[in-house]
């Protein structure tokens, strides 16, 4: 347990890059939080990797979105880039399905980053907590690897 009670949540980095605060994200839908609390990664590697022991929940046909969800039962959505739903999958390579069990550090999406910016896109890519009743608080900013931790807290 950290300072005043702030322990950081057992979240592996599941992306290389930039993390930013939901906030400054330019979709007013997730920087407004009406989807849930949570961070956003500016990717330097066009590679998603498992942030926990868990499963897969969701993968969009799209392939642009992933639902996980932790031993402890919170669910998270990572969403890779904006508006990247209308590219219908393509650029995207998936590696797992619906019901699998995921271990921390494993390979879950790649996205090409290139194909992704020359389509218009952002490459700005928000992980929601989407059923998350606690006080959220990022611990880190900036530049992270991938398996980073104390990443956020929650209390």
């Amino acid at each position: 347990m950290g300072l005043f009670g702030k322990k950081s949540y057992p979240f592996a980095s599941c992306m290389e890059g930039s993390l930013i605060e939901l906030e400054t994200v330019s979709d007013p839908v997730f920087a407004g939080k009406s989807m849930g609390e949570g961070f956003a990664y500016i990717p330097t590697v066009g590679k998603v990797m498992a942030p926990f022991d868990g499963e897969v929940v969701m993968v969009f046909k799209t392939k642009h979105a992933i639902g996980l969800i932790d031993k402890s039962g919170l669910e998270f959505l990572i969403h890779i880039g904006l508006d990247t739903v209308k590219l219908q999958g393509e650029g995207f390579k998936e590696h797992i399905a619906v019901g699998d069990k995921i271990k921390q550090g494993d390979l879950l999406m790649e996205f090409d980053m290139d194909l992704i910016k020359s389509k218009g896109y952002s490459l700005e890519s928000c992980i929601i907590l989407t059923n998350l009743y606690k006080r959220f608080s990022l611990i880190t900013k900036g530049d992270v690897k991938f398996g980073q931790s104390d990443l956020f807290s929650i209390r």
